[in-house]
């Protein structure tokens, strides 16, 4: 790996988040942003960027981190490029937990993450014995086919539990679904800097599973490897960091099939580095994004969900046809 991609992942997240800070209703000059962070400057400036603008802006980049991370243990897990946790099914399964919660009056941030949670889990289980049932075994390829299937399976089931909610909680949960930091709190930046750490710190820690399962099954256990132990492992990890991110923000796609992409393309082939990497521009691309969704259409704001899926479908297509 270039010894630079690191500080220059540094550099390019610490200015795109200073500009984030910067951007909105009110701009507000970059040198002014950097006064107010350091607790000067007018009050209302001090307001705007500390209060208002500062936990979005920190959520974005760990969620973006989280996602990055997810799809890069899913690709590794799997052997595939194309893996991720929105095509997998994964965070559409975390999204019926918390769309289900939400639309029946379960609005307090404890009741909506263990739902996603719980979707996400149940999503996980749903793949896997899919793929199972239709392979035998939990081949790579029957996995992704099988979290299209249950992905599909997990919007049907948003749009029934919506069908009769009030309006005012039916806007608030299509909104979500689309993915948004509008609403974001230093509360939710805290659960989910907690969830990054753990199980983003567990795939770390871990990546040398992801770099024996790269391998292939037959040499990953001639070197004394539990292939079916650590896909499990690495899987049910990586589908509940995606959990947290969707109960963050709601569901954001191609985050975690772009950057683990962009990290082995800048050098980073060994999982952990990898990781480490993914996670870095994955906090880069989603910031950048959500300044996006802010400022093309100011000030109407863009769904974050749609301007990621504006990136990331074209993306998949070209990966899919080098890959055919």
């Amino acid at each position: 790996m270039n010894r630079l991609t690191v500080p220059v992942g540094v550099v390019l997240l610490m200015s795109v988040m200073l500009v984030a800070l910067g951007v909105g209703a009110v701009a507000i000059p970059v040198t002014d942003v950097w006064h107010a962070l350091l607790g000067e400057g007018d009050e209302q400036v001090l307001a705007i960027v500390r209060t208002l603008r500062a936990p979005r802006v920190v959520l974005a980049a760990l969620v973006g981190a989280g996602l990055a991370m997810s799809g890069g243990a899913l690709q590794g897990t799997l052997r595939n490029p194309l893996a991720e946790p929105y095509l997998l099914g994964v965070s559409g399964g975390a999204a019926v937990g918390a769309v289900v919660a939400f639309a029946f009056g379960g609005a307090s941030p404890l009741v909506i993450t263990l739902a996603a949670f719980g979707g996400a889990a149940a999503a996980t289980l749903l793949v896997a014995l899919l793929a199972r049932v239709a392979g035998g075994r939990a081949e790579p390829r029957l996995l992704l086919m099988a979290g299209v299937v249950v992905g599909a399976f997990a919007n049907a089931v948003i749009l029934v539990a919506l069908a009769d909610a009030p309006p005012d909680r039916l806007r608030g949960a299509l909104w979500w679904m689309m993915g948004s930091t509008t609403d974001a709190t230093w509360g939710a930046v805290a659960r989910t800097a907690v969830a990054l750490a753990v199980f983003g710190g567990v795939l770390v820690v871990r990546a040398r599973d992801l770099d024996l399962l790269a391998l292939g099954e037959e040499p990953a256990a001639a070197l004394g490897a539990d292939v079916d132990a650590a896909a499990r492992r690495t899987f049910l990890v990586a589908s509940w960091l995606a959990a947290a991110t969707v109960a963050a923000v709601g569901l954001i796609g191609f985050i975690g099939l772009i950057v683990p992409n962009l990290a082995r393309a800048l050098g980073a082939h060994r999982h952990r580095a990898l990781l480490v990497v993914s996670a870095l521009y994955g906090a880069v691309l989603l910031v950048a994004a959500d300044v996006a969704a802010r400022s093309v259409r100011a000030p109407v704001e863009l769904p974050l969900g749609a301007v990621t899926a504006i990136v990331g479908v074209p993306f998949f297509l070209a990966r899919l046809r080098r890959l055919a």
